[in-house]
């Protein structure tokens, strides 16, 4: 692996995990930059895929203890096992379509012109929502109801389109039943955990024999910046959202999308 390569790969990580846990798409922004390094080979978008795991290991490590005491409280808390199935029962939906849809996702969907479009739509979304006088009825993110747990599932299946942010589809979704802004966010990390690990060892176990020792260096380098970037935001995005909303985010995906369609056009 050459030092051009090894600094793609620490940017690439940066940015994965600078951006897994906010409603801007870290898959769409690493799609634009792998396109700018001109990165367009399957192998790319499998390690845009596997260096998630660090982002994964951020907020585990961050929400460890919580976590932990919802696992002993499974034998006799009937709340603690709500919650667990509420998000499996979420966490299906996008499972079920990522498994049987991959080949069209990964092959029609992850091009720079679809990361565009739905960067600059859902920006305009999230700003809509964020500036709308929704009802906050749910404040704990462990308390939803088992329809609202389904129905953020449904529309996290959004996601799947390179581009919407699978963070941001869940906010959205979680927003729109009732979730204040803190808990949405919260939803969303819980969430995270499986559907990335699941996404994690299902593309592992798909491109295990593909991948060769300059590929793993380059999977290395992604998944330790992007653990680290990933723990800086977990431990402040809540804290911001809770005062600020979610509209900056939006303007970001505006900016990013307009940006990107430019270079398109500029390019072609």
């Amino acid at each position: 692996m050459t030092l051009t390569e090894a600094a793609q790969a620490f940017f690439l990580g940066v940015l994965e995990g600078a951006t897994e846990f906010i409603p801007v798409s870290s898959t769409g922004h690493l799609i634009l930059l792998q396109a700018v390094f001109g990165l367009d080979a399957d192998a790319d978008k499998t390690f845009a895929i596997l260096i998630q795991f660090g982002a994964i290991l951020a907020i585990l490590s961050v929400y460890f203890t919580r976590l932990w005491a919802i696992a002993q409280a499974l034998p006799y808390d009937p709340k603690a096992r709500r919650f667990v199935i509420g998000v499996l029962v979420a966490f299906l939906p996008a499972a079920l379509i990522g498994v049987l849809a991959r080949d069209f996702i990964l092959g029609v969907l992850f091009d720079p012109l679809v990361v565009c479009i739905t960067l600059i739509t859902g920006g305009i979304v999230l700003i809509l929502i964020d500036r709308a006088n929704l009802a906050q009825t749910h404040t704990d993110a462990t308390r939803f109801s088992m329809r609202m747990y389904l129905g953020i599932g449904f529309i996290q299946c959004l996601a799947m389109i390179p581009g919407v942010s699978r963070s941001g589809a869940t906010i959205v979704g979680a927003l729109l039943m009732g979730a204040s802004k803190r808990s949405a966010a919260e939803f969303s990390f819980f969430l995270a955990m499986p559907t990335m690990a699941g996404a994690f060892v299902y593309e592992t176990a798909r491109s295990f024999g593909t991948l060769d020792a300059s590929d793993t260096l380059k999977i290395v380098i992604g998944f330790v910046t992007a653990f680290v970037a990933a723990l800086f935001v977990v431990k402040t995005l809540l804290d911001y959202v809770s005062k600020h909303g979610y509209a900056l985010f939006g303007y970001w995906r505006i900016v990013v999308g307009t940006a990107g369609l430019v270079g398109l056009f500029l390019l072609a």
